[in-house]
């Protein structure tokens, strides 16, 4: 190898990181640009329940009338807000209930949330997994293979259970190495018993604006609800158990 090929390498592997780094600023830039136009442009304002009791005949007939558009709008808008990690999702979750139904509506947030949660997902692991893995050690390699080992189980766990907050479930798997196709899964299915809650709850604000009220945003944790979607979680928590108790009897002399 002649000596001019051997500087060209070099500058090759000092150029890559540099590139590299400047990629995963770039990324997380655009986020912040993004928040920060969010809240200049005060379109925050508009995620509000005041904002959709004043606009609530607009939505409608608009929607009615270009039901297409309407459909990709929603859901490009919820997957961006959801990238962005933007307040006010819940407020766009009762809007597709009232505009759209339940059914329908709990689709289309269920799809603009999974887009947008894997968006923010793949933007993470990028930009974000090297340096936290940099900083914690060998301590996350151990949480990484149990994680790993039942995944889709405790995806499944977190997206159900309401106590864990949406952006967090967002990027703690891009931290442990969970499969993007995992990621998805879990996050599309697990998600939707909570979403067609509210989505039903949006489909019947019409009567609460009649009568001057406001919605109940803790319908979900009253035992009805709460209940059932507690059961799932814990059903999906069984792989995990029958695995561990199958590694235990082989464990056992004799068995």
């Amino acid at each position: 190898m002649s000596e001019s090929d051997q500087n060209l390498n070099m500058n090759t592997v000092s150029v890559a990181p540099k590139k590299s780094l400047v990629m995963r600023l770039l990324s997380l830039l655009i986020i912040a640009a993004g928040i920060a136009a969010f809240f200049a442009l005060g379109l925050n304002k508009y995620l509000s329940f005041q904002a959709l009791s004043e606009h609530r005949e607009f939505f409608t007939t608009w929607t009615a009338e270009n039901q297409v558009q309407a459909a990709v709008i929603f859901v490009a808008g919820y997957c961006v807000m959801v990238a962005l990690s933007l307040p006010g999702a819940i407020w766009a979750t009762l809007a597709g209930g009232f505009v759209f139904g339940t059914v329908v509506g709990g689709v289309y947030v269920v799809t603009g949330a999974t887009l947008g949660a894997t968006a923010i997902f793949l933007i993470a692991r990028y930009a974000l997994a090297d340096f936290f893995r940099s900083k914690t050690g060998s301590s996350i390699k151990k949480m990484e293979a149990g994680f790993n080992e039942n995944a889709l189980s405790y995806m499944f766990v977190l997206r159900l259970v309401p106590l864990f907050p949406f952006w967090l479930v967002n990027l703690v798997p891009a931290f442990l190495g969970v499969k993007m196709r995992t990621y998805m899964i879990g996050t599309f299915f697990g998600i939707m018993p909570g979403s067609l809650v509210y989505a039903s709850v949006g489909n019947g604000l019409g009567a609460v604006f009649e009568q001057g009220g406001t919605p109940d945003l803790g319908i979900i944790f009253t035992p009805q609800i709460l209940g059932p979607i507690l059961g799932l979680a814990l059903l999906s928590l069984v792989p995990v158990v029958y695995k561990r108790i199958r590694r235990g009897k082989s464990a056992t002399p004799g068995a």
